[in-house]
């Protein structure tokens, strides 16, 4: 072996033991787990089956209630600007469903109606309704009731003024910064570390609450400890009790969690589009499933319209309500649940319409907070029925 090669060896080394030693000093020992589930594997983020790499809570299913399907099912074409954005953000799932029936259902990449995905941010949106039912069944009084009434790390000033409804309305001024591409951030250690407690509880108040919206995932995961004292059980137990049975889901999921088996609120429910659909029956339908009263139709009212604060720049929310996203859209009202690379939950009220799209990339972020391909989504939809 020539000299130059065994110099540049002995480089590369040297500079490995260097990181190694940055990271054990620093503490972010996730990294370990950040570079062999996601870069070590080609990946520069998270992606939508890396939950295989995890441990997870069971949410449990009860008896199935399958979808209605509609006599033209799947008699529709996608139209070609569709199939093409399927294609190209590498889409995994499509269904969309008209007064309670599948219209239309197509799924690529070796994925079925019965493959598990990860819902990546869409499991906000379960959570903030789990939060509705604890209202509705008297373990949370209000959504005005401060955190600090059940995690004693909020009854110091300026925290203790947080409330839950500035947890629901990312409103809660605490120090959080949101970048999935940045390994050595909030949301990586979130997603890749173990201790999901100590990371979120400490984090100070840096702005008051309850007047700026700032997407932050932390405040999904204070909800979930909130819920986790307020109903003494784990949030998959109630999830799996409170939605998950009475919505007739069609298989079993799972929710990752950390080393002490803390569901990732923030995310990672991992489910089937057809699952995730029926969350957008219940808002559809006020809060009400197949008859059966889940949630308060008030909490679903202030659930999806934009909450009244501003955004970063000053200007009035118009987007986001508790953990829904809002959009006006070609004369339809649309409300949304969202994740990363593009998981999308679209519910159009006028037209009694969901949409489930699952994928492995997405579109970018428009000024207005929105993603290009979530109206292109509707658009095709659109076109396809109307």
């Amino acid at each position: 072996m020539c000299v130059k090669v065994k110099k540049i060896i002995k480089f590369l080394l040297f500079v490995l033991v260097l990181v190694n030693l940055a990271i054990l000093i620093s503490g972010k020992t996730w990294l370990y787990k950040a570079v062999s589930v996601t870069y070590l594997k080609g990946y520069n983020s998270a992606y939508i089956d890396d939950f295989i790499h995890f441990e997870s809570n069971d949410i449990k299913a009860g008896e199935k209630h399958n979808w209605l399907v509609s006599n033209n099912y799947n008699k529709t074409v996608l139209p070609k600007n569709l199939v093409d954005l399927h294609s190209d953000n590498q889409s995994v799932a499509f269904l969309v469903i008209i007064n309670d029936s599948i219209f239309f259902e197509k799924y690529w990449h070796g994925y079925s109606s019965e493959s598990l995905s990860n819902s990546f941010s869409m499991a906000k949106s379960w959570v903030a309704t789990l939060i509705g039912i604890a209202i509705t069944e008297g373990y949370i009084k209000s959504v005005n009731q401060k955190v600090g009434d059940f995690l004693p790390e909020f009854n110091d000033e300026p925290k203790s003024k947080i409330t839950i409804k500035d947890l629901l309305t990312m409103s809660s001024g605490l120090g959080w910064h949101e970048n999935y591409y940045n390994p050595i951030g909030q949301a990586a250690e979130a997603y890749y570390g173990d201790n999901l407690k100590d990371l979120i509880l400490p984090l100070k108040s840096i702005e008051p609450p309850g007047r700026v919206f700032k997407y932050h995932s932390s405040c999904t995961q204070i909800l979930s400890f909130i819920l986790e004292k307020a109903v003494n059980k784990t949030i998959s137990d109630y999830l799996s009790e409170k939605l998950w049975i009475p919505i007739g889901a069609s298989k079993s999921a799972t929710w990752s969690v950390d080393e002490n088996g803390d569901e990732k609120a923030f995310c990672c429910i991992n489910s089937n589009a057809r699952s995730f659909a029926k969350i957008g029956r219940l808002y559809l339908n006020k809060g009400v499933y197949n008859n059966i009263k889940l949630i308060d139709s008030s909490f679903v009212k202030e659930a999806i319209t934009p909450a009244k604060l501003v955004d970063k720049n000053g200007l009035k929310n118009t987007s986001y309500g508790y953990h829904f996203w809002t959009t006006k859209y070609k004369g339809n009202n649309v409300f949304y649940a969202r994740g990363h690379l593009g998981q999308y939950m679209v519910c159009i009220p006028e037209k009694n319409m969901i949409i489930v799209r699952l994928g492995k990339k997405s579109s970018k972020e428009l000024p207005n907070g929105h993603h290009k391909d979530l109206y292109e989504y509707i658009d095709g939809a659109l076109e396809m029925f109307f």
